[in-house]
């Protein structure tokens, strides 16, 4: 009797997908995650996808209400029970329906990941974001990335860190770059509303910067901004520093800028909603955001689809987003000097790389590179593969 072939497939019928939250606190890894369940839904809308979110409470926005993933929510157990709670979301998850595929967007959720697959053999995949795979020492942590069937590295600065300090095998770990809404940042003239609000005239330059202010994310380099605008002050007289986000450091930097006397050239913005971003990236000149701890960074995506000149960190992430200075300018985050210099070259329009001066030719390079049609593309390329090389 022949033996009868089973059809070759080119996509999961059913994937867990493990997830810190999406629907609350939009960090990086929050819209990544919210990215990466959008981007396997549209490459095969018939596959089953339960989404356990440990921090959220409740689906909000539109495209989640209109496609059929199920939901796990735990945001609503007290904290000190949320992680107990939320393992055995995902054990009980798995051991009922039995997933073809997990993927955790996190890599603290690797363990029980490696766990479900010495028991039951499922295979699962994680996301490194940055700082928290980089230099890596707890044991189970470690042990659930190296077990991991596919990392999925969010830039290639990343995926060499994990490569040099974890001794992975370079196939075990693959990019898949981050992404962003390109609907939500277009090119257009300053607006008005936020020249009044700023009270900034039209000529005015401005930079900006779009960033949580915490002790834990002075990495990303404003204090280094605050430091060089007296030195381009020499030179743009009338430049101004806008600094949006919120957080604990907040007090801290109103006094570096009291006491290197910027008071009247820097406005600390605080928190501003998500509809009024593209505005604000529109509202100025250069995004500056000389960073050393960066994952990836996607407000430098979201500047430069404004088609704004961008200046970021050559230590981290940002040389990927930034495409090693092809999409903006990269400088050594600690080199004040640098920094001032930099961008008075980009204000003043000096700095050579011609292209950081054409609005359409950024927006359109950095579709090219990072559109969620890239992103879907490169997603379900990742999983074909995969199940190419399983099913051999």
């Amino acid at each position: 009797m022949a033996k009868k072939l089973t059809p070759k497939r080119n996509f999961y019928h059913s994937i867990h997908l493990w997830i810190p939250n999406i629907f609350g606190f939009k960090g990086g890894i929050q819209v990544y995650s919210a990215f990466l369940l959008k981007a396997l839904h549209q490459a095969d809308p018939n596959a089953k996808y339960d989404a356990f979110l440990k921090n959220d409470m409740c689906k909000a926005g539109n495209f989640f209400d209109t496609n059929p993933i199920q939901f796990h929510f735990s945001g609503r157990i007290a904290n000190r029970l949320r992680t107990f709670t939320f393992t055995m979301q995902l054990i009980v998850g798995a051991l009922r329906k039995a997933p073809e595929l997990v993927i955790s967007t996190h890599i603290n959720y690797t363990p029980v990941a490696c766990w479900l697959k010495q028991l039951l053999g499922i295979p699962y995949w994680v996301v490194a974001h940055g700082i928290e795979v980089w230099n890596l020492k707890n044991p189970q942590l470690i042990k659930g990335l190296r077990h991991a069937d596919r990392i999925l590295s969010v830039s290639e600065y990343t995926r060499q860190r994990l490569l040099s300090e974890q001794n992975l095998d370079p196939d075990q770990v693959v990019l898949l770059p981050n992404t962003f809404d390109h609907t939500r940042f277009q090119i257009a003239p300053k607006p008005d509303y936020l020249l009044k609000r700023y009270h900034l005239t039209p000529k005015q330059p401005v930079v900006l910067t779009v960033a949580r202010l915490d002790p834990a994310d002075r990495y990303k380099g404003y204090d280094q901004i605050l430091q060089a605008l007296p030195q381009i002050r020499q030179q743009i007289p009338s430049i101004h520093y806008l600094l949006v986000g919120k957080g604990k450091d907040h007090p801290r930097i109103e006094q570096l800028i009291a006491s290197l006397d910027l008071q009247d050239c820097v406005t600390l913005a605080g928190f501003i909603p998500d509809s009024e971003l593209g505005d604000h990236y529109n509202l100025c000149d250069v995004f500056a955001m000389p960073s050393k701890g960066e994952g990836f960074g996607i407000v430098y995506l979201e500047a430069i689809a404004c088609g704004k000149p961008t200046l970021g960190g050559d230590q981290d992430g940002a040389l990927d987003a930034l495409k090693n200075g092809e999409l903006g300018a990269l400088v050594n985050p600690d080199d004040i000097d640098r920094i001032a210099d930099t961008i008075t070259q980009l204000i003043q329009g000096t700095y050579p790389n011609s292209i950081l001066y054409q609005p359409q030719v950024l927006r359109q390079k950095v579709l090219e590179y990072y559109g969620f049609e890239q992103f879907q593309k490169t997603l379900a390329s990742l999983i074909q593969t995969f199940l190419k090389e399983s099913n051999k």
